[in-house]
């Protein structure tokens, strides 16, 4: 059972997405009961490979109420949890093929919080055009059709 806590909007509309996988990430317990109550935003994130280990930065996790000196950062790096292959895996492509790792999603996972993070290229402006031109133009198809 999934349940899904927040989205970035931003990634599908800047990036080309080839590929998504599955990644934990490590959290405090004031941490996950502030993205428990909603307030996470992961609209500006990505992931950066360092010394052997994934980071998600830019993640905003607001400070619980009731955590008093147990909040962290609310912009801290948080580690991501994968196998050492598939960061090798990961650091190569970044490194050869210029992709990025954008998060997509963050939800619960058999109440286990998990990030989908997808590969993706950038997009030029004249791109980003013609998604929303093709957008526009199965909007006006279907309503032509709906009103048939």
């Amino acid at each position: 059972m999934e349940k899904i806590i927040a989205k970035n909007p931003t990634a599908r509309h800047n990036y080309n997405i080839t590929d998504i996988f599955e990644a934990g990430i490590e959290l405090t317990g004031t941490e996950i009961k502030s993205i428990r109550n909603g307030k996470v935003n992961i609209k500006d994130t990505y992931v950066m490979i360092k010394n052997g280990e994934a980071y998600i930065l830019g993640m905003h996790i607001s400070p619980y109420e009731q955590g008093n000196i147990f909040n962290k950062d609310p912009l801290r790096d948080r580690k991501l949890l994968l196998h050492k292959k598939e960061i090798f895996k990961f650091y190569g492509m970044i490194k050869q093929k210029s992709v990025s790792l954008v998060p997509l999603t963050l939800y619960f996972k058999n109440s286990k919080i998990k990030v989908e993070v997808g590969i993706g290229k950038g997009k030029k402006l004249y791109d980003k055009r013609e998604d929303i031109a093709k957008r526009d133009a199965e909007m006006k198809i279907s309503r032509a059709l709906k009103n048939l």
